[in-house]
């Protein structure tokens, strides 16, 4: 309510800076502001619905300027924390948790983008806020990326069911990293760093969950699908142009 009320102050006090006197010069003149503030507020009370789209529009601002302040960090991978086409003209990336079912149900649709569009590249971004399991998964998970054998694994351990450390084990060994070192990397905080920078830029971009998707300087959160993530992508190619 309160981001709400200052978008309107902010709408009333823009709107009244914007009228000019006839010679085409910004006003000052006290009265003409206060006339034209009290007309955008009484736009404000007889339209309320404006309120969150004008919530909504300063949400997304906020999240693009933070998007294109850590560009670099967000698009540059862990080792082999990545798929698609290695030099993309877009970048998409993704926070997930091994835990998460909208994460395991997002899977397919990456997997056909990535199919579809030879130009783009994915880079997944390990963000285990679910369970303790989710941290050994991503820890393991990052032993694979500098092993060349991320891709491999990040699709074992979701077709393995929920993940627990038998699993994360299971999936390791399916793709060929030898168990001492996967089980090494279970109880070592030699990754933690990482995950640790992980959710710090997903604070820092105004994620509120899993999985959450970053492309070009939009942020969508949760399953959105297909559609949704190849339209992001076509805007963010569109917009670079």
């Amino acid at each position: 309510m309160m981001l709400g009320l200052f978008a309107a102050a902010a709408v009333a006090s823009t709107a009244a800076m914007a009228v000019g006197s006839s010679d085409g010069a910004q006003t000052t003149d006290p009265t003409e502001r206060a006339r034209i503030e009290q007309i955008v507020h009484d736009y404000i009370l007889s339209h309320p619905e404006i309120l969150p789209q004008a919530m909504e529009r300063l949400k997304d601002k906020r999240m693009a300027e933070a998007v294109n302040t850590h560009r670099k960090e967000l698009e540059t991978p862990y080792a082999g924390a990545w798929e698609g086409a290695k030099d993309g003209d877009v970048t998409l990336v993704e926070f997930f948790d091994y835990n998460c079912g909208y994460c395991r149900a997002s899977l397919p649709d990456i997997t056909k983008l990535i199919a579809e569009d030879a130009k783009v590249k994915v880079v997944y971004r390990e963000l285990p806020i679910l369970s303790e399991e989710s941290t050994l998964a991503a820890r393991v998970s990052l032993l694979a990326a500098e092993q060349g054998k991320y891709t491999a694994f990040h699709k074992a351990l979701y077709g393995g069911g929920r993940v627990s450390r038998d699993s994360i084990l299971a999936a390791a060994a399916k793709v060929g990293i030898d168990r001492k070192a996967a089980e090494t990397a279970i109880t070592s905080n030699r990754y933690d760093p990482e995950i640790e920078a992980n959710l710090k830029m997903a604070q820092e971009i105004g994620a509120s969950g899993t999985p959450t998707f970053v492309v070009g300087g939009r942020v969508l959160g949760g399953a959105v699908g297909y559609e949704a993530l190849k339209e992001a992508v076509a805007s963010a190619r569109s917009a670079s142009k």
